[in-house]
């Protein structure tokens, strides 16, 4: 049995949010916690990330959503604690017009490999990063890419309720199929 730690993005993860739904459906999956949602600092995400993952009682796979997966760059780069594996959905690009400038501090997104196995889940019309960008990213980070059509942000905006999808791919990828 995995361990699962969320990590929402800019602003947390509303009820609509298939994250904040499948913490419903499973009360063992925990949310990491910065000071701060609305006004992402990077070195305190960066340290409320690796209180989570060091409070598990073993290498969690951690589940992020948007500006978390660059947070997931920045962090496993500074950090030697264990994870089983990193599940990235919706990785948003800097550069992008769309990129709140709230979190500009997590713009200079590192570019080594991981240290542990990595999904990406992109949408093909995500405004907050083109699918060109996660194509990138996978190289870079040696993730493995999953594309799941046209999905906007694949978000509470996005109207996928509880991701049955998501989950099947979650499962699937950390071995739980």
């Amino acid at each position: 049995m995995s361990e699962f730690i969320h990590l929402p993005g800019i602003g947390n993860s509303g009820s609509s949010h298939w994250q904040s739904r499948w913490e419903e459906a499973d009360p063992s999956i925990r949310r990491f916690s910065p000071a701060s949602w609305d006004e992402p600092d990077l070195f305190d995400w960066i340290a409320a990330l690796d209180r989570a993952v060091r409070s598990a009682a073993e290498p969690p796979v951690l589940v992020a959503h948007s500006l978390a997966c660059l947070l997931v760059a920045h962090w496993q780069k500074v950090s030697d604690a264990p994870v089983k594996a990193a599940f990235l959905v919706a990785v948003p690009d800097p550069s992008s017009a769309s990129f709140p400038v709230e979190a500009a501090g997590f713009a200079d997104v590192p570019e080594e490999r991981f240290r542990f196995p990595s999904l990406i889940v992109a949408s093909t019309d995500d405004p907050y990063g083109a699918l060109a960008y996660a194509q990138t990213r996978a190289a870079q980070w040696g993730s493995h890419l999953e594309i799941i059509g046209a999905a906007g942000h694949i978000n509470g905006q996005s109207g996928l309720e509880t991701w049955p999808q998501g989950v099947r791919l979650l499962k699937a990828f950390a071995g739980l199929a």
